[in-house]
């Protein structure tokens, strides 16, 4: 039977299936990663945890107005070339 990882927070996929309710209890306090064939595959993270990083700060045109590149003097002219012969 795989034991727990020492430090909690990585799991192999069998380890995590066999252990389910534990790996969900510590994704609680920290996130729980979780390995395929030796690579990191998921990270468990808790609902809470998920609605904050989800989380809408703002609209874009609030995004927009705070940008630091506001009022700078781009040039945003679109080139008006003819698209270009491809042959098919």
């Amino acid at each position: 039977m795989q034991s727990a990882p020492k430090e909690g927070t990585n799991w192999t996929v069998a380890g995590a299936k066999a252990r389910l309710s534990e790996v969900i209890e510590r994704a609680q306090s920290s996130p729980q990663t979780i390995t395929r064939n030796g690579k990191p595959s998921v990270v468990v993270v808790s609902a809470e945890e998920w609605q904050r990083k989800t989380a809408r700060k703002g609209t874009l045109a609030e995004f927009l107005m705070e940008s630091p590149m506001r009022g700078a003097e781009l040039n945003l002219e679109r080139q008006r070339d003819e698209p270009r012969d491809l042959p098919l």
